[in-house]
């Protein structure tokens, strides 16, 4: 009977200790997959945000080149205007 008692117990914590070390193991994998996740997120708002300031940027030096252009076209036209008159 005590052998048996005893086997009793010993199988009681066995069980007790893999569902405790399952429990404990699905929590870490939680959290884990939390923070894959937080850092996935913040990864892709980055990549937005650098995106979003780089079509900024592109946009203002386009405007730029485009006033430089024009700028140009514009002092080219005067110079042709005045070589004509004289």
């Amino acid at each position: 009977m005590m052998v048996n008692v005893v086997v009793m117990v010993v199988v009681m914590v066995v069980v007790v200790l893999m569902v405790v070390v399952m429990v404990v193991v699905m929590f870490i994998v939680m959290v884990v997959v939390m923070v894959v996740v937080m850092v996935v997120m913040i990864v892709i708002v980055l990549m937005v945000v650098v995106l979003v300031i780089v079509v900024v940027v592109v946009m203002i030096v386009v405007q730029v080149l485009m006033e430089m252009v024009v700028m140009v076209l514009l002092a080219g036209i005067v110079v042709v205007v005045v070589v004509m008159v004289i």
